[in-house]
């Protein structure tokens, strides 16, 4: 898995702080983007954040570019919606040797790990003939599995982004979401410290929320999977 920030609102921070006294001032100076100090920048933005007003933070949009992780993955990802994406195409990308992902349940077990790869290695086979005899690549895609490799493009505001780390940290989260979701957080982190500093599963702000399918393991705010970057 691979997973990169590549683009992000300037001085996200800032802007959301700026963004917030535009609610509470008669007139914005233009000149207040730039005269805001750090200080009033955190304290505006951690005031706002703990009052639940995370409209203001919309104003800050994070692009990440992802590779490396299985079709299972990102038909999760997408059903957050309130972001954008782009997807490598299978009907326009013709895929060569097989790339896929590998469950750790699946490689502890060497008989089925066997198994799994000659079932994967087979479809790709499948995938290889089909396209060799003259079908569209469309169509040959349909005996791909999903756990084939894909890349997609990114793109969500602040808000989405607290809303997707509190489903997707969570250890009641499927694996592969929860190693990219870790990722993601490790790298907003960077660039937005105080928007994303409680940002995590529910239960590093308060109680789980998940009663009595709660994992009964508090996590802190530190990604599990720092090294997913590779």
């Amino acid at each position: 898995m691979h997973v990169e920030l590549i683009n992000y609102t300037p001085d996200p921070e800032r802007t959301c702080a700026v963004a917030a006294y535009a609610s509470t001032h008669e007139k914005l100076d233009d000149e207040m983007f730039k005269n805001l100090d750090r200080k009033r920048v955190e304290r505006v933005l951690r005031n706002i954040i703990s009052r639940g007003h995370l409209s203001v933070i919309e104003h800050a949009s994070f692009t990440f570019n992802i590779s490396g992780v299985s079709r299972v993955v990102t038909h999760e990802l997408v059903r957050h919606r309130l972001a954008s994406y782009t997807q490598q195409s299978q009907r326009y990308v013709k895929l060569g040797e097989g790339n896929y992902t590998i469950p750790d349940t699946i490689k502890e077990n060497p008989e089925l790990l066997k198994a799994y790869k000659e079932t994967i290695d087979n479809s790709f086979e499948s995938y290889k003939n089909l396209l060799e005899q003259g079908i569209p690549a469309e169509d040959a895609r349909y005996v791909l599995p999903n756990a084939t490799h894909t890349s997609i493009v990114v793109t969500m505001n602040a808000r989405s982004l607290l809303h997707f780390f509190t489903l997707r940290c969570c250890y009641r989260a499927q694996w592969e979401i929860r190693q990219l979701a870790d990722a993601m957080l490790a790298e907003v982190k960077k660039v937005a410290p105080v928007i994303f500093e409680k940002a995590g599963p529910p239960c590093i702000r308060g109680p789980c929320p998940e009663g009595k399918f709660t994992c009964g393991t508090p996590r802190n705010d530190e990604p599990l999977f720092a090294s997913a970057k590779k």
